[in-house]
């Protein structure tokens, strides 16, 4: 079943179609903006016309230093009166990037996301509740337009205070819940807190996640803890935010929303396209918004094609899991590191909890790299001959797995301080 079936399985001759007419109506309405007014390939562009969708590629990207530099009309492309909502990230260092939205660019997100919920087994019978920020923070309006135009009955819980959270599952019949892969962790240490089991005492039979990388390891403890199964879901705010991409229930991949967006995946050092099945850089191009078109973004998000043809019957092209970003990679003693590498090593241990950082430290003038660990409750009992064994296999596995020997400290459950929105996992105090 689909939500939308004469787009979903469009066959790939008329999707690509369907990009280049859209592709040159949306150059038509970029150059508009004061940003792209003055880009002169855009000029070329829509003076010649796009015959082909591989001509994108005689197009200049735009990055995240792009848009802050014109913060904050640059890229407005069309009339302010017109714009009925913004999202921004936090800016806490400099100028926030910000995205707008007039009323045909909400109504074609909040259909993107009931695309994507309705392909991970969502159905108007649902109970869905989102435990994501709402504000300037896109998972939460995000998520809240999609599940109503899907029909479902919405609880809009927002971040935080667990249990609140558990009360509103009991209390409604939660069927469906949304979070960062990072607080789910936390939650389910809660309800063993409150002696109840989100197995038994609760009726949830999906999860969402998102909004953070995470890897396949880290899905699969969330889908044991709470005997669900947990759907990844990708978006950026500079792509409207969540609905980019989406898991069906074949979980083999997500599907990338092609008829809204045009997808390349490069290499961020040559930014050449890498060969299907290699991974590089995302590459996005808007298709069906208005207010702020946004042409060949670099996301820094890692990622491949995956090859082949989904069970499910949806034409549009699979990405694999965010495996990182670019700019999330750390060099330590000549070793190239993403944190996800350690993730994955964490999350195969069942002593381990959910919780982990990575502090890179100068120490006797030599770089460090400490990795705290937090460690289950029931194994963690001043058992100090198993602590230092499960040390050095931590040590050990990690140590494989990036060729850079860590320095392991294993801290109780709940040591870790925990961070507002999406977890923090590097925090690097080297002497520069």
């Amino acid at each position: 079943m689909y939500w939308e079936k004469e787009l979903e399985v469009l066959d790939h001759k008329n999707l690509e179609k369907l990009q280049a007419e859209r592709l040159m109506k949306t150059l038509r309405q970029a150059v508009n903006s004061p940003y792209y007014g003055r880009i002169p390939e855009i000029s070329h562009a829509i003076k010649t016309g796009i015959n082909s969708i591989e001509q994108i590629s005689e197009l200049p990207f735009t990055t995240k230093e792009d848009l802050r530099k014109d913060f904050p009309w640059g890229f407005l492309s069309t009339d302010k009166r017109e714009v009925v909502r913004l999202h921004s990230s936090s800016g806490t260092t400099g100028n926030p990037t910000v995205v707008y939205h007039n009323r045909h660019d909400l109504s074609s997100w909040a259909n993107l996301m009931a695309r994507s919920l309705f392909a991970a087994g969502v159905r108007d019978t649902d109970v869905f509740q989102n435990m994501a920020g709402y504000g300037l923070f896109t998972g939460g309006l995000g998520f809240q337009y999609g599940v109503e135009m899907l029909g479902c009955l919405s609880i809009p819980a927002g971040a935080g205070n667990s249990l609140r959270q558990i009360k509103l599952m009991r209390d409604y019949g939660t069927t469906v819940a949304h979070a960062i892969p990072s607080y789910l962790g936390r939650l389910y240490d809660v309800f063993k807190e409150e002696g109840l089991d989100p197995r038994k005492d609760t009726k949830l039979h999906t999860l969402v996640i998102g909004a953070e990388p995470h890897t396949e390891e880290h899905r699969q403890r969330i889908e044991e803890m709470f005997g669900v199964k947990a759907y990844n879901s990708f978006g950026l705010s500079e792509m409207n935010g969540p609905g980019v991409a989406f898991e069906c229930t074949e979980q083999n991949g997500l599907h990338i929303w092609e008829d809204a967006y045009v997808v390349e995946i490069i290499d961020p050092i040559t930014l050449q396209p890498v060969a299907d099945g290699e991974i590089g850089e995302l590459v996005m191009t808007t298709l069906d918004r208005v207010a702020m078109p946004v042409i060949r973004y670099r996301t820094r998000d890692l990622t491949r094609f995956l090859p082949g043809e989904c069970k499910c019957g949806r034409t549009h092209r699979r990405i694999d899991r965010i495996a990182g970003r670019s700019d999330d990679m750390f060099i330590m003693k000549g070793c190239n590191v993403f944190p996800m590498q350690i993730e994955g090593v964490l999350m195969k241990l069942s002593e381990v909890g959910d919780d982990y950082r990575i502090l890179l430290e100068t120490i006797n003038d030599q770089d460090e790299m400490i990795v705290e660990v937090e460690v289950k409750k029931d194994w963690f009992k001043g058992d100090l001959s198993f602590l230092d064994k499960l040390q050095k296999h931590i040590t050990h596995l990690i140590r494989d797995e990036v060729l850079v020997r860590p320095l392991i400290k294993l801290v109780e459950p709940g040591s870790i301080p925990k961070t507002e929105g999406k977890a923090v996992r590097v925090f690097d105090h080297r002497k520069k």
